[in-house]
């Protein structure tokens, strides 16, 4: 091998494992944050305000579920409100301090986008609620929390999302039904007025939606069953008959 073909050799080298270090660091910082995000995200409203309360656990009662909905139902307003707070600071939390922390040994990476982190670290915080390590990954829809996230990417639009919900929710009676369908409202949304600017933020409010569906299975199937529970009081076009059943509860 000539003197030429080996500094070559040796340049290729020196560059293959400046390259592998970078992409360490890169995939050091976005899991570091990802994976604390995700710890944010697995504190549960519902269980802190059920410690709060002398050992409540709502995963033993109602729908079986840890989110506000089944918290209002079994526990009360006061305590609902509690674990909405919650869990919606969480996803605040997980989305506009994380991806800016300095951590120690970590550093921060110019090459790694800081809309992707951030999107990362959201959708890290979702994941919490939804399988909180703390709680046997036993926790709720992730909606809540989303909401929370919302309300630092793009603020505008949490208010759009709830009438949504309060929609279908006044029209159906359905609370899960009502809020999947504000979860595919968002990127429709999106999609329509805000491509292709907005690309990173559809394509998470993508993810998201189906992540919200995903997890709302179980209500899907109740509802097929004719067994999901149904707010017939708050529904604006319902039935005599769901009227008197009404009275006689």
């Amino acid at each position: 091998m000539t003197a030429d073909a080996t500094m070559r050799a040796h340049a290729h080298e020196i560059f293959r494992q400046f390259e592998s270090r970078e992409t360490v660091k890169l995939m050091l910082e976005l899991g570091s944050k990802f994976l604390i995000s995700y710890l944010i995200g697995s504190l549960m409203g519902s269980l802190i305000m059920g410690q709060l309360k002398g050992g409540v656990d709502i995963r033993t009662m109602g729908s079986r579920n840890a989110g506000a909905t089944n918290a209002l139902r079994t526990q009360g307003l006061a305590f609902a409100v509690g674990v909405m707070l919650i869990d919606v600071g969480k996803g605040v939390i997980g989305t506009a301090i994380v991806p800016g922390l300095e951590l120690p040994f970590v550093g921060t990476d110019p090459e790694i986008s800081r809309t992707w982190l951030t999107l990362c670290c959201a959708a890290a915080a979702v994941m919490g609620h939804v399988w909180p390590i703390y709680h046997r990954f036993r926790g709720g829809k992730g909606a809540a929390t989303m909401v929370g996230t919302l309300l630092v990417l793009e603020p505008v639009l949490v208010l759009p999302v709830i009438l949504v919900w309060a929609w279908v929710l006044t029209l159906a009676g359905f609370v899960g039904l009502a809020t999947m369908a504000a979860a595919v409202a968002l990127p429709a949304w999106l999609a329509a007025t805000r491509l292709p600017e907005d690309q990173p933020l559809f394509i998470y409010s993508v993810a998201m939606a189906m992540f919200i569906i995903y997890c709302h299975r179980s209500n899907i199937q109740r509802m097929r069953d004719g067994t999901e529970h149904r707010h017939t009081k708050l529904m604006i076009f319902r039935s005599r008959r769901q009227s008197v059943s009404d009275d006689e509860t």
